[in-house]
């Protein structure tokens, strides 16, 4: 069942009206889900979209299903009992008669639709850890700590208790040991109980530059007014547009990101490149012939450019790895490790200087569906004897007004782990979820 742009556009009224009634100040609200006042501003005053995570954590911290921030109770209760009917298509439900079930069974319906809510948040739960588990640095060296001492416990032990007597004074040693080893490892296991609860958005919890820098990003959703011909600042100086990062790394990357989008901003005035966008159809190959510049300066700029449409966009360089991820609601992109090789970003460093244009569909509940803009372009700034670098540029656009009459797209997903999709040529690995029938 689709969103309504009405639906969309009133979300983030929906939650103030329910923060509102439940007299949590805006401050509270913004530190309960880990994002910034002034960025829950934004949403509520309906400034920015709003979905996945976020919504899902706004929605618990005001007492709400997330649908009846994002589509109001009753359009949210069809929707879900429809998703849920989705998952076991061989029961066969009458999916015409699913309004007549909610309205004479409203109880039933809404713990069916309570149940299928609670199995969507597990699945998310599913994903969100098994990403942490598989790659994440700072979780496996706190493992190795744990592991480590637990064997240096075991070993002083099995010393103690051999047959054979120990000196008292290398028995005093040892017991000493066990007693710092324990004491190691219990603040070892706090720390990783910790480190596990806490909340993967929240600022504090970054563990690499990139993420830290993306985080930024996300807080001002990609767009830097001040940056902007317009905006009143042409300084050259981006010391007051960037915060104070944790490491020097994440400071450097964040000045050649907003160095970048100055230049592009300053190739694309925005009012002139929104109308040239919307006249091409969203043609980037046009566009950018009207202003002279390359495909992957228009891709950034429309993913950059502050509109209230959603636009995703994920960048790679040509290890595949990638170095910048806009989401879009509905089309996951992981915070680490390797992605579904079936997206046309990869498919576009195979062709480069080919624009790729390509209606793919994400796995979930319900399905959907979005158009992705590729281009892989090489730099030769390292002069004419240097091996070029290459750099893959993916916009990606929600395809809703004419989904229904898209037909054989191309069927992908985020990553192997916690892909669902039965019979992929590409997979890696097995999924720690449910194959799709």
């Amino acid at each position: 069942m689709k969103k309504t742009p009405a639906a969309g556009r009133l979300t983030g009224t929906r939650i103030r009206e329910r923060r509102l009634g439940r007299e949590v100040r805006q401050s509270d609200l913004a530190r309960a889900v880990g994002i910034s006042p002034a960025y829950l501003n934004l949403i509520e005053h309906n400034k920015r979209r709003i979905g996945g995570k976020l919504l899902v954590d706004l929605a618990r911290a005001l007492g709400a299903e997330p649908g009846e921030l994002s589509e109001g109770a009753e359009v949210a209760l069809l929707g879900h009992l429809a998703a849920a009917a989705g998952r076991q298509p061989e029961a066969g439900a009458e999916l015409d008669r699913v309004g007549e079930f909610a309205g004479r069974l409203p109880g039933w319906a809404a713990v069916l639709a309570a149940q299928h809510a609670r199995i969507r948040e597990l699945d998310r739960l599913v994903e969100a850890l098994s990403d942490r588990l598989t790659h994440d640095p700072h979780l496996a060296a706190t493992l190795h700590e744990v592991l480590s001492t637990v064997t240096a416990i075991r070993s002083a032990v099995s010393i103690l208790t051999e047959g054979d007597e120990v000196d008292p004074e290398w028995q005093a040693r040892f017991l000493r040991n066990v007693a710092e080893d324990s004491a190691r490892l219990t603040d070892s296991a706090k720390g990783l109980v910790e480190f596990l609860e806490s909340n993967t958005e929240d600022a504090t919890t970054h563990i690499s530059p990139q993420e830290e820098v993306t985080g930024f990003l996300e807080e001002h959703g990609f767009f830097f007014a001040e940056l902007e011909p317009d905006g009143g600042n042409h300084s050259k100086d981006l010391t007051a547009t960037i915060p104070r990062f944790r490491s020097e790394a994440a400071r450097s990357m964040a000045e050649d990101w907003l160095r970048r989008y100055r230049s592009v901003a300053a190739q694309l005035p925005l009012d002139s490149f929104r109308e040239v966008w919307r006249q091409s159809g969203n043609d980037p190959v046009q566009t950018a012939g009207h202003f002279g510049v390359d495909m992957a300066s228009t891709l950034r700029r429309v993913a950059c450019m502050g509109s209230d449409t959603p636009v995703g966009l994920v960048i790679c360089d040509g290890s595949g790895t990638l170095t910048t991820r806009k989401d879009v609601p509905g089309f996951a992109v992981p915070r680490f490790g390797a992605t579904c090789p079936r997206w046309p970003l990869f498919h576009a460093l195979a062709r480069p200087t080919q624009p790729i244009r390509a209606i793919v569909e994400m796995p979930g509940d319900p399905k959907r569906l979005f158009s992705c803009l590729a281009i892989s372009q090489p730099d030769y700034s390292a002069g004419i004897d240097a091996v070029p670098v290459y750099e893959a540029h993916m916009l990606i656009l929600p395809v809703e007004d004419d989904a229904d009459t898209v037909t054989d797209p191309i069927t992908i997903g985020s990553g192997c782990r916690i892909c669902p999709r039965r019979g992929c040529p590409a997979r890696r690995e097995m999924s720690v979820l449910a194959l799709e029938p």
